[in-house]
């Protein structure tokens, strides 16, 4: 039965009490403090100003937790787009990503109301590590420049141009941005042990940006690459729009889309676990596209569900979408209040922020174990990492998936096969799996002329090439053919297409067909393309027992 498209802020709300709209509030509060440096560094490192990062917090968490599928999802921008949108910016400028945002949010939207939740949720894992443990070492790359304070005019956005040049200017390394980085990156470490409430890396910022104020470090800030920050609220501007540049920016919007899908469903996945809960796939992603169309109006970046802001929520005791929506209310608040101040923070910090992100991205662990997994899995793992890292995020996907698709179908042809014996005995017991012909205690006299297909697994595409070629071993004094389909549950079109061929080479050599034990999914397929009514209702029997008992 399928699930009403609902938001869960309606469910959650009908009995709701002071005491959890309490522990909303304060995890809400909590989540808003950790989202705001992320957000910051997120849209630095994504090519575009900190506050497109901090609107799309407040615009993409508020309508995600409003309208969202899941009780207790956070929404806004993750490291997972910053490789994308940079390098959408990079070719087609701030215009073109919000278009392309636009453009992935009408795609999540109709993803939604046609029921696609359910789909992407089927994603391969190795895909899933592959691309996540790529876009970790895509991050970490990123942040290299800023966290070293090397001067380099035109960072390259290919992952090997770029370490090569980093390498060529490492003797350019400051040692005071230096310093500042990896103070930012112990205080992100052990600042829990101190207290787990306040994120260490808004402490890490904190004391970075005092650090540098009052002892006129030469490191760069955000006020030396932006300039003074604005507490305006984001205006709406609709982008200029041409059939040409959809279709440029079709591919970079599928994968803004497919990406967003795919994070914002395993994040309600890990969320459900956490509170024993269900989400709804399909209103997740009707909240996620309209979150997106959104932001994208009104000059943000790409947004999704993030699973560690989500868990932060879980955490400290959010339960509704309430906890979304104050977390965005109190990322409004802060900006409007103290935004300029954060000019003050250097970017060796926020790139240690980042570092960190990206080792909690990476799931070596994950990845490692992996690699002790079949070979095929190993194959799309390394695949889908590799194209990630040195090609393109679409194209990882992508190759990933198609690997993923004929290393299953291999699977299944290896397990579905066709057996072939002459009736020249039989078998032991109807229940038995393998056919027995020299069993001495038999229950069916010799029959000559008749000859017996087990098909065993899915019939499909995959297995149908060993159907046709078990056909050719018919012999010339073969009058009746039986077709044992007990173990058959489902049959594709190749398949039905199979049984057409053998049914014409049977009338040729008039010979006989039976069909035994057929399932419900491959009974139905036959009496639609007509193939049922072809081989004729008598020849359907339960067992082959009755078969060969009514064969003259």
């Amino acid at each position: 039965m399928k699930r009403k498209l609902r938001p869960k802020i309606l469910t959650t709300m009908k009995h709701y009490s002071k005491e959890q709209f309490i522990k909303d509030v304060t995890a809400g509060v909590i989540v808003a403090i950790i989202a705001l440096p992320l957000s910051i560094a997120l849209a630095i490192a994504s090519g575009v100003s900190p506050e497109q990062g901090i609107h799309t917090a407040i615009i993409a968490g508020f309508i995600i937790s409003l309208l969202g599928g899941s009780r207790v999802q956070i929404g806004g921008p993750t490291g997972a787009f910053m490789v994308i949108v940079f390098g959408v910016v990079t070719t087609y400028g701030i215009e073109g990503l919000i278009l392309a945002t636009i453009m992935a949010g009408a795609m999540l939207i109709l993803m939604g109301l046609f029921r696609l939740g359910s789909i992407i949720k089927y994603m391969p894992y190795p895909i899933v590590t592959g691309f996540t443990s790529g876009i970790a070492l895509i991050i970490f790359s990123s942040q290299i420049k800023d966290f070293f304070g090397l001067t380099i005019e035109t960072v390259p956005v290919e992952f090997l141009g770029k370490w090569s040049v980093y390498f060529e200017s490492f003797q350019t390394l400051n040692l005071a941005t230096t310093g500042i980085g990896l103070l930012a990156i112990l205080i992100i470490i052990f600042w829990p042990k101190v207290n787990k409430k306040i994120p260490g890396a808004l402490i890490a910022l904190i004391v970075t940006a005092t650090i540098v104020k009052f002892t006129g470090l030469e490191v760069a800030t955000i006020g030396t690459k932006f300039g003074e920050l604005s507490s305006a609220l984001p205006t709406f501007s609709m982008p200029e729009i041409t059939l040409e540049k959809l279709q440029l920016l079709l591919a970079p919007a599928f994968s803004i889309a497919m990406l967003g899908a795919i994070e914002s469903l395993l994040s309600a996945v890990v969320a459900d676990g956490m509170i024993g809960g269900k989400h709804n796939s399909n209103m997740e992603l009707i909240a996620q596209g309209v979150a997106n169309m959104t932001t994208g109006l009104f000059g943000g970046i790409p947004a999704t569900g993030a699973i560690a802001r989500t868990a932060a929520n879980v955490k400290n005791g959010g339960r509704t979408p309430v906890a979304g929506i104050v977390h965005a209310i109190t990322l409004l608040l802060i900006m409007l209040l103290f935004m300029p101040l954060a000019k003050m923070i250097p970017l060796s910090s926020l790139g240690a922020v980042l570092i960190i992100v990206a080792y909690n991205m990476s799931e070596w662990r994950e990845f490692r174990s992996l690699l002790k997994a079949p070979k095929s899995d190993i194959i799309v793992l390394l695949a889908t990492f590799f194209l990630t890292v040195l090609v393109d995020l679409t194209v990882a996907i992508g190759m990933g998936i198609i690997l993923a698709a004929f290393l299953f179908i291999k699977r299944m042809a290896e397990v579905s096969h066709v057996k072939l014996s002459d009736m020249d005995a039989s078998e032991q017991d109807d229940d038995y799996d393998n056919f027995n012909f020299e069993e001495e205690n038999s229950r069916f006299q010799t029959k000559a002329g008749i000859q017996v297909y087990e098909i065993n697994g899915p019939f499909f595409f995959g297995a149908a090439d060993q159907f046709l070629e078990a056909l050719n071993a018919i012999g010339a004094k073969t009058k009746v053919l039986i077709i044992r389909m007990r173990h058959v549950t489902a049959i594709d079109a190749t398949a039905l297409h199979a049984f057409k061929r053998m049914i014409k080479m049977c009338e040729r050599q008039k010979i006989e067909i039976n069909i035994t034990g057929i399932n419900e999914q491959p009974l139905k397929a036959l009496i639609k393309s007509g193939l049922y009514d072809r081989i004729g209702e008598q020849h359907f029997y339960e067992t082959i027992e009755e078969a060969v008992s009514k064969i003259g």
